[in-house]
């Protein structure tokens, strides 16, 4: 098993160094859900990464390229990651090579550049909060299910036991939601202004050749936050969002390498690689790179 361990390890570490090279950076993978309970292992891997640059001697490329597949997981997590990052990188990517969901499509829009393929998927920003049994729930379904009891209850349109729910309705609870939800919206909203639009000046369809204004870029940023969040819209927590509908849709620039045979072969293999060896360790989330690992 030792064995087979180590050539793991080396496979990963080969196809990490290819990724590093295209893009001229670090390349730090993870993989699993975002909780709180995994912020001081993500710290420790930033860190280490910063500190291996340090003892050799080699510049910060102050670049770095996530490798992301997750889930999901809570807000406040992402929102703590993205601060660490960005403490010592002036530039993040995002490369999705299955799906980032929820809190993974949260922990996207916070980077200047995000890579898909036609079969990776990003989802609706529905955050993960823990329920009274202590088991994570989506916000977002159970405000607009409260919301849906509280407007039939105006007609006298509730069964007997939908009026008791709402009866026994904890508000403290729904106001954690509520907050998750908002917290959600305005991440999004700064990171996307700060990191995906700084370098968007000129408009390309709509009054092409024209200045972006400040403002315009936070009302682009509002509406994709906005329409992420929109169940009515994707109808489901899991919903995968392909890169075609987010240009369509959400008119969001996402960068394609569908056609980069070598790369999107790369991409798949060391992220195959990682599912894998994740599964086998029976581990719940894993953080890799080439240097640290």
């Amino acid at each position: 098993m030792k064995t087979l361990d180590m050539h793991v390890s080396m496979a990963l570490n080969h196809y990490g160094q290819k990724l590093e090279a295209h893009f001229g950076a670090d390349v730090l993978s993870y993989i699993g859900a975002i909780p709180p309970a995994f912020l001081s292992q993500f710290l420790e891997s930033v860190e280490r990464l910063v500190i291996h640059h340090e003892k050799a001697k080699q510049q910060n490329p102050k670049r770095i390229v996530v490798v992301l597949t997750t889930s999901g997981g809570v807000v406040e997590a992402v929102e703590k990651m993205v601060e660490i990052i960005r403490h010592h990188f002036d530039e993040v990517f995002f490369v999705v090579p299955e799906s980032a969901m929820s809190a993974g499509t949260i922990w996207c829009m916070s980077g200047d550049k995000i890579y898909m393929d036609y079969s990776s998927s990003l989802g609706p920003i529905d955050p993960q909060v823990a329920g009274q049994d202590g088991r994570f729930v989506p916000a977002l379904g159970y405000i607009d299910k409260v919301n849906d009891f509280i407007d039939r209850s105006k007609t006298n349109d509730l069964t007997p036991a939908e009026y008791m729910m709402l009866k026994g309705l904890d508000l403290g609870v729904l106001r954690r939601y509520e907050q998750a939800r908002d917290l959600s919206i305005s991440l999004l909203k700064q990171w996307l202004v700060k990191y995906k639009f700084k370098d968007w000046s000129v408009h390309r369809t709509t009054n092409s050749g024209a200045p972006v204004t400040d403002e315009e870029k936070a009302a682009r940023a509002e509406a994709i936050a906005l329409q992420l969040s929109d169940n009515k819209l994707w109808h489901s927590h899991g919903r995968m969002i392909g890169i075609d509908t987010l240009r369509r849709i959400l008119k969001l620039e996402i960068e394609d390498y569908s056609t980069i045979a070598d790369l999107r072969y790369d991409i798949r293999t060391y992220s195959g690689l990682l599912s894998d060896y994740l599964e086998k360790l029976g581990l719940p989330m894993m953080i890799h790179n080439t240097r640290i690992s």
